[in-house]
């Protein structure tokens, strides 16, 4: 990366989030799953939505999905990032949706439907972060 290429800002973390962003940061996805009623959850939360059940397990995600829907972002530009931004919501093959950004593709050439894959990019504090690109395939 060039020394004077954008740099992400670095994710805003708390106890709950905690354990997705420690994951990331070592270029892994995971999800909360409820201990109770294996329900996979994101964002993360102390609480299960379905049972209420504050009993945790962390679940390895595959990072592999499909284009649910997405953003072409413009403005406001901020300097951190490459405009325009692709923000795009994920539906994973596990079940849950993830908001990230689309990366390593045209805008013209983003259809909602396509095959996506997580991979990692570092921010400016070091940790990296989960972003989707093209699955090479679609």
């Amino acid at each position: 990366m060039a020394a004077d290429a954008p740099t992400r800002p670095s994710p805003t973390v708390t106890d709950d989030s905690a354990v997705f962003w420690d994951a990331a940061a070592e270029g892994r996805l995971v999800a909360q799953r409820c201990a109770g009623c294996g329900r996979l959850r994101h964002p993360p939360r102390p609480m299960c939505p379905a049972c209420s059940s504050l009993e945790v397990e962390i679940a390895e995600l595959s990072g592999q999905g499909t284009l649910y829907s997405y953003a072409i972002l413009h403005h406001p530009q901020h300097p951190a990032f490459e405009y325009p931004v692709i923000a795009a919501l994920v539906d994973l093959e596990e079940g849950i949706r993830l908001l990230s950004c689309l990366t390593d593709v045209s805008k013209d050439d983003v259809r909602i439907g396509m095959p996506v894959h997580a991979h990692f990019v570092p921010t400016a504090d070091g940790p990296l972060i989960p972003v989707f690109r093209p699955t090479e395939d679609s």
